[in-house]
């Protein structure tokens, strides 16, 4: 048996990164060729594990990033002016992107409108919670404030 480091998931061998044993003509014929693998030497092993460690160290920091700026939201308070009538019904409506530039003005944050969580356009004045994604598995409400522009 042969020795390698996977450098993709492969089905029914092993995930990116690790290190599997198979067989020679597998790994000369078909791993490698298709870039799915390389023969594992040592410093190719001792490679492998610091790109691990690397990637996991990227990806802690990402989710401490994103759980921060999920707080950050939380926090905020959007207000955002808009024509309306007299009984509160907007002329047109408060959008997604609209609330996506409200965010980036008030805070500097660049949040893409597919990720603000709107069930139908606002379409009266009042205080509403709006569900902002900002990384998978993370979430933040932000209070949105719909007031007349006077």
């Amino acid at each position: 048996m042969a020795q390698a480091i996977l450098l993709q998931d492969v089905e029914h061998l092993g995930a990116r990164g690790q290190a599997v044993d198979v067989s020679p003509g597998y790994l000369r014929n078909y791993l490698v060729p298709r870039k799915l693998a390389q023969p594992a030497t040592k410093g190719a092993l001792e490679e492998a594990e610091r790109r691990l460690e690397a990637e996991e160290k990227s990806e802690r920091e990402q989710a401490e990033r994103a759980s921060e700026t999920a707080a950050l939201l939380s926090k905020t308070v959007l207000t955002i002016h808009h024509r309306a009538g007299e009984d509160g019904k907007l002329y047109g409506s408060v959008t997604s992107k609209e609330i996506g530039e409200a965010i980036r003005d008030a805070r500097g944050l660049k949040v893409d409108r597919r990720k603000i969580k709107l069930e139908s356009p606002i379409h009266a004045t009042g205080t509403y919670m709006v569900e902002v994604e900002v990384s998978p598995g993370v979430n933040a409400s932000v209070k949105t404030i719909v007031a007349e522009e006077k």
